[in-house]
């Protein structure tokens, strides 16, 4: 029987009533039968949907209740707003610049959410730089995260710029763009030196170049790896601060290193959203009063070049917090000033002096942090320190040296508005000199699927080896179920910028590692946030997540959201359509959105995404129909400035 569809009861006589006979008991089944088999027939016949078909190919038993006498299952989803179920049209998940019609179901009633008004069109609700305005400039602090309040959301739908197009796939997109969809011309002007970006007509290029590396960012990479080991897998895990445009990211790519970049909303416009348009990892960010919103021990190596941010100030303060993030054994890599400052000082305009003094501090504040400077005559402009494999010896060095003092007793993954301290965060405690803190990674690939030394080691309570082998394990299953019914996900070029909104351990983004995508694993805040540190074990990145405010990210980001119980862990938490609106806002034209929720729940999701100009359908569990959990696929569709629904 159909899920939801409730057995038809049979009511017993009384003791001296008349019993029914066998004959009619039959005639009654038999009927039911079918009656139950001409509403399959009638609603797509008995043939199962190919592997590899549109989601909406499915048909789904969803609704509460069907009795024997009418048990045709109920489709939902279909063209957009929810038409009849019985002529519901597939989803299109593929690329189309095109928008149907949004029809209400008959009988229902829905809120419509009308498009924002154009200067909305690159908002960014935590780093709205109207609302920035309010903050004090010391330290940057007006350009960290200040969420409206409650009051001050937006409730409408962020419009796309008018001419948007699909990105240009991967790995194409990572040496242009189109210029409709993010129509910036101020990078082009004031870093047309540098080689940073160039606008060919209707496209952006990225030559590759940049401040530091003028030759590229290929060969600005190779004299790194002349120094550290870039190429055998025990550098997964990179930082980028202060990215520009993200090339050092981008070419890094090509090496099996997965770089974080991140940059602040200033005057360089759009960096952050120039690098997402690649198809590159990237969020908004800033050093400023906050910790980075990373766990402690996340990173193999961090980057700066010519970024801009004043190391050696407020007693190390910065420095401190990367070397919270790197692993035990991680690399800082530092070029641009006040590096190599007596070849270069007359091109900076500034001092050899001013410069010198630069450079002690900032080498002062790295050996207060028991770092070893492993380059110590720069190449290529270049020069790297690695952090100790464990605080043995700097344990001991603080009877000498007082400054900085090591943090206690603060929880050092703890990074979502904590601030910055300018102290040592411990590492793990060791037996051995030799010992690495925390544990030994394996190399890349294997740490992939390797149990994470944090959850091998117990950190993690309640998860145990077992647990994270069948997690990974459940996660390649349902990745080929959303392949078997979304047809495009296994198309190359269809997707490149992924986000999950509650990764857990990372199983879905490491299902995809094989495919041409990257995955945003964002752990909610709220409930067990300890995993993000397995996720950086795993080799992959993300970040800490409250979706309750908006993320950092620019409008139209990810081409493809999964959000996997998101909806339940935020029931008494905050309103269901503010979380929506924020999807919409960072999904791309035309992008897909997974759901997994209970069916409940998703019902009253659907009713929300309807005035959305959302087109979606709920579709069976992997495990099939008698699941409570299910998914609604999604595609939002294609409409820009000018082009807005009455």
């Amino acid at each position: 029987m159909a899920v939801g569809a409730t057995a038809t009861k049979l009511h017993m006589p009384s003791a001296g009533g008349r019993r029914p006979s066998l004959f009619h008991l039959a005639a009654v089944a038999v009927l039911c039968t079918v009656s139950y088999l001409i509403g399959i027939w009638h609603h797509g016949g008995f043939s199962a949907s190919p592997a590899g078909g549109v989601a909406s190919s499915v048909s789904i038993a969803t609704t509460a209740s069907v009795s024997c006498v009418s048990p045709t299952p109920t489709l939902l989803g279909g063209g957009g707003g929810g038409g009849d179920s019985s002529s519901s049209a597939p989803l299109d998940f593929a690329a189309h610049h095109t928008a149907e019609g949004m029809e209400v179901a008959s009988g229902q009633v829905h809120r419509t959410y009308e498009a924002c008004p154009a200067k909305y069109s690159e908002y960014t609700p935590c780093e709205d730089v109207e609302r920035s305005l309010r903050f004090p400039r010391d330290r940057l602090v007006y350009r960290e995260r200040h969420c409206p309040s409650e009051g001050e959301r937006l409730r409408c739908l962020v419009p796309a710029p008018q001419g948007y197009r699909n990105p240009f796939p991967w790995p194409t997109s990572r040496d242009v763009a189109w210029f409709a969809n993010v129509p910036h011309k101020e990078l082009t002007v004031e870093k047309a030196v540098q080689n940073w970006i160039r606008v060919e007509g209707e496209k952006f290029r990225f030559p590759g170049g940049g401040t530091m590396f003028p030759h590229g960012a290929g060969a600005y990479i190779d004299d790194i790896g002349k120094i550290i080991p870039l190429h055998d897998g025990s550098i997964r895990t990179a930082l980028d601060t202060g990215c520009g445009v993200a090339s050092w990211g981008a070419y890094l790519l090509s090496r099996n290193i997965l770089a974080m970049s991140f940059a602040p909303r200033d005057s360089h416009e759009a960096q952050v959203q120039f690098a997402l348009e690649r198809g590159v990892p990237a969020m908004i960010g800033v050093l400023s009063s906050n910790r980075l919103t990373y766990p402690a021990r996340a990173f193999d190596m961090a980057h700066c070049s010519r970024c801009l941010i004043p190391w050696q100030l407020y007693d190390g303060l910065y420095l401190a917090e990367v070397d919270r993030i790197l692993r035990p054994g991680g690399y800082w890599i530092l070029s641009g000033p006040p590096i190599n400052w007596k070849k270069h000082w007359k091109g900076w305009q500034r001092t050899k002096e001013d410069l010198n003094a630069e450079q002690q501090a900032i080498e002062a504040v790295a050996k207060s942090l028991c770092w070893k400077k492993i380059t110590l005559k720069e190449v290529g402009d270049i020069a790297i320190w690695q952090k100790p494999t464990n605080h043995i010896h700097c344990k001991a060095s603080r009877k000498v040296v007082k400054s900085p003092p090591f943090c206690s007793n603060k929880n050092p993954d703890a990074a979502w508005y904590d601030k910055m301290e300018a102290c040592i965060t411990p590492l793990p405690e060791v037996s051995d000199i030799k010992e690495i803190a925390g544990g030994q990674l394996k190399k890349w690939p294997e740490r992939l699927t390797a149990v994470p030394p944090r959850i091998a080691s117990g950190s993690i309570e309640g998860v145990t080896d077992e647990m994270f082998v069948e997690d990974t394990k459940l996660w390649q299953k349902r990745v080929g179920h959303y392949k078997s019914v979304i047809s495009q996900f296994g198309q190359k070029g269809r997707y490149r910028n992924l986000l999950d909104m509650n990764a857990r351990f990372g199983g879905f983004a490491a299902a995809l590692v094989d495919d041409p995508v990257w995955v945003m694993n964002m752990v909610p805040t709220v409930g067990n946030s300890t995993t993000l540190g397995v996720i950086y074990e795993r080799g992959l990145i993300g970040s800490y997540q409250d979706w309750c405010e908006g993320m950092s990210t620019y409008p139209r980001t990810y081409d493809l959201i999964h959000a996997d119980s998101v909806f339940t862990l935020y029931k008494d938490r905050c309103e269901m359509d503010n979380i929506l609106l924020e999807m919409d806002r960072i999904l791309r034209p035309e992008g897909t959105v997974i759901i997994r929720d209970d069916v409940d729940m998703l019902v009253k999701i659907k009713s929300i995404t309807d005035g959305m100009r959302w087109n979606s359908q709920i579709v069976d569990h992997e495990d099939g129909p008698l699941v409570r959990e299910k998914l609604l696929l999604v595609v939002k569709t294609y409409w820009t400035l000018g082009e807005e629904k009455e």
